[in-house]
């Protein structure tokens, strides 16, 4: 069962599915009929079959004009088996994908009956030799649709007569089967351009329109397109049952925008909770960029819950929504044993900036917190799909670009995370991002940069964080920041690469930290208790590490050419080898000592609970070799209008490393690492 979205709308598609026969009236003199597009063709009509066989009055002082016949266009048709002619009783007969088309209206069925007298058609359904209908009849006219039964329709005055009509609107193009409100009626009168008749009538957003779960059946109603629906007796029915749901009469303004109005909810049973309804509530449109839905539940046993929605958008600017739920659900009777009272609450928040609305800022948001339990626990049916997610996820994030030279990026961001399982909650509020683009302070800036020195450049970036981790039960409290860790990370790196030899590529880097820290840590061993105690010690402090780099390498080619009449008409060998050092220095003015139990020094930084990690205590020493190799051939193409051979690669990639540590005890040479790569079938590495 579907909920019923918007009453008012919905009445208005009830009628308004059936204003497809839209006309206007204007005296011309009518063209001949003619056939459309069809295999058979279709016998000419009477020659006069269209003029007036009313005899003129010879009386001179009569003022009164003649009648002229009311046709403004040329009527098409076609139809598959046969198209007949019956000059006897002034009818055309088609059958089976039978068409007719008359300026904007158009009709399918699978039999047509067209009066070329009365200017009347008949369209109805097929009967199989099952004797099950098939082909109902399609009548379309502008943007409105109508399936119904059986329809009979005037050319002329634009009235119509319609069985069993089946009708929807705001689907697109009325494809019965949407979310969108439909209207079943027996009976379907349309009078003239601005009013409707509806006889047992049943308007609702199942996509069955026959037999649909739930529907109000009106038994009389008269529709005023963009106006009003005036109805009698209205009552609502689920499946087939009269619900105390009634009005003996009805009155609904229409407009064509977004209006105010009751969302009706939906019915069912819980065999913990007992009957309840869902879904159900008053919608508001605030303004043309803001609307609001209040919704709730309600259960026989106590258990309730409420939910608001808010969309908004504005083109070019900005789009998102918020969405806060609240559930207070209820286990069993008091006085049980398994009697329990669970409250859940979700909230959810999702916001997009137009890429137009600022070139060189960004704000962006999807926030989804609660309860660990809400998915699991909810027993609304628009949150079964989610009963599986373990974790929830939000970030809120904005971003500015300051262009103007040396150009930075910031980024501000809260992030969360929570594991529905463990009831963890990792929280970042805020981290903050900052990188500048790279400078080189040495060289022009539009110019070739030669030599070392032109060459240097460096960046800065900052990273600054305050990490939170909590449990759920202290979550919105005092007690989720007393682990609260922060620090902040500026750093440099500063490289320079030249030729040597004009063969050889020599590169030199090197990159400087500073860490901030806001509280560090002193150990001390208590001998009465023979354990380490640590303590915290709030207040702000630094260190700083920095590391070194050089590399050289170069590129050596080899070519074996067999000639332009083998197969194989050439080799290519490549070979980059290459050769870096890379050092870092011991940080040992970064640690203290204590003497344990055994009455030896051990040391420790004060800085290890710092988000950056913390200063190094060994030094690092150590030289790397690196040889890659790539083998390519020329082969002539199968094709023999290629004028050009074809390049296959028969090694991508085959490496050979190792490397020297000079700070090791031992084991100071590396193995020998062997890697490689290879196309033996076209686009498939190995």
């Amino acid at each position: 069962m579907q909920p019923n979205k918007h009453l008012l709308v919905f009445l208005f598609v009830l009628l308004c599915g059936n204003a497809i026969l839209s006309a206007q009236e204007d005296k011309v003199t009518p063209l001949p009929i003619k056939v459309a597009n069809d295999s058979i063709t279709a016998p000419l009509l009477p020659a006069n079959i269209l003029n007036d066989s009313t005899k003129v009055d010879s009386v001179s002082a009569d003022t009164v004009p003649k009648k002229q016949p009311l046709l403004l266009d040329k009527i098409k048709y076609k139809a598959t088996d046969y198209v007949k002619l019956s000059q006897k009783d002034n009818k055309i007969y088609l059958y089976n994908n039978a068409e007719i088309y008359y300026q904007d209206t158009e009709l399918k069925a699978g039999v047509i009956v067209m009066d070329y007298v009365k200017n009347e058609v008949y369209a109805g359904r097929m009967k199989d030799s099952l004797g099950n209908y098939s082909q109902l009849p399609f009548f379309k006219q502008g943007d409105n649709e109508v399936r119904p039964d059986s329809i009979r329709f005037n050319f002329d005055t634009q009235k119509a007569l319609i069985w069993n009509s089946r009708t929807e609107q705001q689907a697109g193009l009325g494809q019965l089967g949407s979310d969108a409100m439909k209207v079943y009626a027996q009976v379907t009168k349309k009078e003239n351009d601005s009013v409707y008749f509806l006889n047992e009538g049943k308007l609702t957003t199942s996509k069955d329109t026959v037999d649909p779960d739930y529907y109000i059946r009106v038994r009389k109603a008269k529709f005023v397109p963009k106006k009003k629906i005036i109805a009698g007796y209205s009552n609502m029915y689920i499946v087939d049952v009269p619900t105390p749901i009634a009005l003996p009469f009805a009155y609904f303004p229409l407009t064509t925008g977004r209006v105010a109005g009751i969302l009706f909810p939906t019915f069912g049973n819980d065999p913990n909770r007992g009957y309840f309804i869902q879904n159900g509530g008053y919608y508001l449109p605030i303004s043309d960029y803001v609307d609001l839905s209040l919704t709730g539940d309600f259960y026989t046993n106590g258990s309730y819950g409420f939910r608001g929605q808010s969309i908004y958008s504005k083109r070019y600017k900005f789009r998102g929504n918020i969405n806060i739920s609240y559930e207070n659900l209820i286990q069993s009777q008091k006085g049980f044993d398994d009697y329990n009272r669970t409250s859940n609450y979700n909230i959810r928040i999702s916001h997009t900036q137009d890429t137009k609305a600022s070139p060189n800022s960004r704000f962006s948001a999807s926030v989804n917190l609660g309860s660990s339990q809400y998915y699991t626990n909810s027993l609304n049916q628009v949150n079964r799909n989610n009963s599986q997610t373990n974790t929830f996820a939000s970030s809120i994030s904005y971003s500015k670009t300051f262009p103007a030279y040396p150009s930075v990026n910031t980024s501000l961001t809260l992030s969360h995370t929570q594991n529905s399982r463990t009831q963890t909650i990792n929280m970042s509020l805020p981290t903050f991002q900052a990188s500048m683009e790279r400078i080189f302070p040495f060289a022009k800036r539009d110019g070739i940069k030669k030599g070392v020195i032109q060459n240097i450049n460096f960046q800065y970036d900052a990273n600054a964080q305050n990490s939170i981790t909590t449990t759920e039960e202290d979550f919105f409290t005092s007690k989720m920041f007393d682990d609260a860790r922060i620090g902040a990370r500026h750093r440099i790196p500063i490289s320079t690469n030249f030729k040597v030899a004009k063969y050889f590529s020599v590169s030199l880097s090197g990159s400087y930290e500073d860490i901030w820290t806001f509280e560090t840590i002193r150990k001390s061993y208590d001998a009465e208790q023979e354990t380490v105690v640590t303590d915290t010690i709030p207040g702000f402090d630094r260190f700083n590490r920095y590391n070194m780099g050089a590399s050289i390498g170069t590129t050596i080619y080899g070519t074996w050419n067999f000639g332009e009449g083998k197969k194989i008409q050439a080799l290519r060998h490549v070979m980059r080898p290459s050769v870096s050092y890379s050092y870092t220095p011991a940080f040992e003015q970064f640690y203290e000592t204590y003497t344990d139990g055994d009455g030896d020094d051990v040391q420790y930084t004060p800085y290890e609970t710092s988000l950056y990690g913390r200063p190094s205590l060994n030094r690092g020493s150590s030289i790397n070799f690196s040889l890659q190799n790539t083998l390519e051939a020329k082969v002539r193409d199968r094709d023999s209008t290629a004028t050009e051979p074809k390049k296959v690669s028969i090694l991508s990639n085959l490496t050979l490393s190792t490397s020297y540590n000079f700070e090791a005890d031992s084991l100071k040479l590396s193995p020998i690492s062997l890697s490689g790569a290879t196309e033996i079938i076209k686009n498939v590495p190995i």
